[in-house]
């Protein structure tokens, strides 16, 4: 049997990256995936990848009003949810002298904010044994060059999920963290790496990781799977590094 056969599924940032790769692993095992984004083509681009009756909503996780909408057309169109994937997020590195209050808005009202406030607006159509995933990161943790905004951002994620956890237990909804170390996906062009430095630039990060090499979208997804699913139904609070090992080095 599928594992997330007849089940409903919301991931945020679903569009692109790791979101995507969820979004079609999670289809693939039953579940009615809805993903959100901010542009239109590539959410249109998103649904034609996924398949299996995918519905996109777009929208940004840093306004209030669009967890509102989802939250509504969630109801209206499905009565409640059995996954919650908070996983939109945006990185800019900057060494922190020259990081400015627009940078650091920027990268905490859709990493930490959007993160909050769309758990509270879904909470109430949550199914009682529902899971919440949070994707954090490696950098929550580990010092990372020029990853000092980020990093706090991201930090504040195993805070809420220790706190819902115990908040939501009457109902058994479980909430976890899901915390990448470096994947390879086409974030690392938006962070100024030009196609002539891609190969040096994973060569650098992946003699870092002792497993040799950066994460794949892939393997991302099939973690987040595990806990969405029944193979997961005792986890709960705990922060999942899916890192290769580099949270040792």
């Amino acid at each position: 049997m599928k594992r997330l056969e007849g089940k409903t599924a919301v991931i945020t940032g679903g569009n692109s990256g790791i979101g995507l790769a969820c979004a079609c692993l999670f289809a693939r095992e039953g579940a009615q995936v809805i993903i959100t984004g901010r542009r239109k083509a590539i959410l249109d681009h998103a649904i034609e990848t996924i398949g299996h009756g995918a519905i996109a909503i777009e929208g940004d996780v840093a306004c209030l009003e669009h967890h509102d909408n989802v939250a509504a057309q969630v109801k209206a169109r499905f009565g409640g949810l059995d996954v919650y994937m908070a996983n939109a997020g945006v990185i800019t590195l900057q060494p922190s002298a020259q990081v400015s209050p627009d940078d650091y808005d920027a990268q905490f009202n859709i990493n930490t904010r959007g993160v909050f406030f769309g758990v509270q607006s879904i909470t109430p159509l949550l199914r009682d044994g529902a899971s919440v995933i949070l994707t954090s990161s490696l950098a929550a943790t580990k010092v990372l060059q020029n990853h000092a905004v980020y990093a706090g951002s991201k930090a504040a994620i195993a805070a809420f999920a220790r706190s819902w956890a115990l908040e939501l237990r009457a109902r058994r909804i479980r909430v976890n963290v899901l915390s990448p170390g470096p994947v390879d996906t086409a974030i690392i062009g938006k962070l100024g790496i030009s196609d002539e430095q891609r190969p040096d630039f994973l060569k650098m990060l992946g003699d870092m990781i002792p497993a040799g090499r950066l994460g794949e979208a892939d393997e991302l997804a099939r973690a987040a799977l595990y806990l969405a699913s029944a193979d997961s139904a005792f986890v709960n609070g705990i922060e999942l590094l899916v890192d290769g090992g580099m949270s040792l080095t």
